[in-house]
């Protein structure tokens, strides 16, 4: 593929062919931030525009698709623990981490995403077709959220190692946290849509608008067909670059205590909020259309949050702001379990989406920059693999919440998720002061 014109002096072409920005200028000083360095990764690089526009529609028609799908499996069952199995088995691909990491490390990122993305479209479009003609039965509901998981989970070590390609490691944190504005963006517009379609023209409806997001999504992503080329080589047996990959990133004191935050986190908290948020709407006497603004109050919290890491640039103390922005999220969640008004909860939520920018666009950010180049695709693997721990946290959860309530269960995650943190912080305080700066 040939280089995109972008009219910005400086760029460069890495071994892959694609576009990185220029590197910075020696006299800017760490963490010059300000709403001028927001967009800075966007204004350098042309391919990440582009993989940042299908992105904002990809995760557009994932959190459409979810909401719709959670609310009709809860609406089918009225049960919150076949909801959870419903979670689990939508999720269950995350499994399948560190196989996509190899095939990251081995194969054109580009097609991957291309492929990912047409089979998301086929998927969703199956299932709007059955919700359109009536066949909503949960078994089918299962199928599908199935269906939808293989295109998502198994694309993101791609997705993610390619925003280093295209950016380099000056704007990487800028651009993860850009990437996490557009995640929460439509995590604003998708539920918002979703629960006002329920609400006025039913779920069906709502299915196709994801379609055309994952239509978009494609488009937007087309023309970097041939730009995700790796550096010619012989490529190792997969099971040896799986070993080995796997040896090389756990070995790491840092990049192993970033994983085991992932962990922990996708163990107590994320499943709460994939699987009962339609639960604690009933309880608050909510919608669908409620359900989809509290969902929008999350998104608005995190898209500020996004902002502010994009505007700070290359900071300083991101290992710290990562971990103490964890366990306060965890704090927020305890506090939510524990409201019973609608206003309270609203602005719980919104602090809630706030804080978790600092662990949603700093995981990522923290593991490329603790990993080296040849295995960043099997690291991101092995975070999709603790994301991927979600389906059966969310079974433990599910059979918890049956026995003492969501809301009880909720409130002794978080807590035990502040307590996991603040212990990491005592066994390996130098993730605390990390910044990013490689060693010379």
């Amino acid at each position: 593929m040939s280089q995109e014109e972008s009219g910005e002096p400086g760029e460069r072409t890495n071994v892959t062919g694609l576009v990185e920005a220029p590197p910075r200028p020696a006299s800017r000083k760490r963490g010059a931030g300000g709403a001028r360095h927001a967009l800075a990764s966007l204004r350098s690089s042309p391919g990440f525009r582009l993989l940042w526009v299908s992105n904002l529609f990809f995760y557009g028609g994932a959190w459409t698709q979810t909401m719709v799908l959670g609310w009709l499996v809860f609406e089918t069952t009225d049960s919150e623990f076949l909801l959870a199995v419903f979670t689990a088995v939508r999720l269950a691909p995350m499994l399948l981490g560190p196989f996509a990491g190899v095939l990251s490390d081995r194969y054109d990122r580009v097609r991957l995403l291309v492929l990912a993305c047409l089979w998301a479209l086929g998927a969703v479009v199956v299932v709007a077709a059955m919700a359109s003609s009536g066949l909503v039965s949960y078994g089918a509901l299962v199928a599908g959220g199935l269906a939808i998981g293989l295109a998502q989970s198994p694309s993101q070590p791609a997705r993610a190692s390619l925003v280093l390609d295209l950016v380099g490691r000056e704007n990487l944190s800028n651009a993860n946290a850009l990437n996490a504005l557009a995640m929460n963006m439509t995590q604003v517009i998708g539920p918002a849509v979703g629960g006002a379609m329920i609400s006025a023209f039913g779920a069906p409806a709502a299915l196709w608008i994801s379609t055309t997001w994952y239509a978009v999504s494609l488009a937007a992503l087309w023309p970097l067909r041939g730009a995700g080329r790796t550096a010619p080589h012989r490529p190792e047996p997969v099971l040896k670059m799986l070993t080995g990959g796997f040896r090389t990133v756990l070995t790491s004191r840092l990049a192993a205590a970033v994983l085991l935050v992932t962990l922990a986190a996708n163990v107590l908290l994320w499943p709460v909020h994939q699987a009962f948020m339609p639960v604690f709407a009933d309880d608050l006497g909510l919608d669908a259309a409620g359900l989809g603004w509290l969902l929008t109050c999350g998104g608005l919290g995190g898209l500020v949050g996004s902002l502010v890491i994009a505007m700070l640039g290359d900071f300083r103390f991101k290992g710290g702001l990562f971990v103490l922005g964890t366990a306060a999220w965890g704090a927020l969640w305890s506090l939510f379990a524990l409201s019973r008004t609608v206003p309270l909860s609203f602005a719980l939520m919104a602090c809630i989406g706030l804080m978790s920018a600092a662990f949603g666009v700093l995981q990522t950010t923290l593991l490329l920059m603790t990993t080296e180049p040849e295995v960043r695709g099997r690291a991101l693997g092995l975070q999709e693999l603790a994301i991927g721990v979600m389906p059966f946290a969310s079974l433990g959860l599910g059979a918890a919440a049956g026995s003492v309530g969501v809301g009880t269960t909720a409130f002794l995650s978080g807590l035990l998720l502040v307590a996991i943190l603040l212990t990491l912080a005592l066994r390996v305080p130098q993730l605390l002061g990390y910044s990013g700066v490689p060693t010379s």
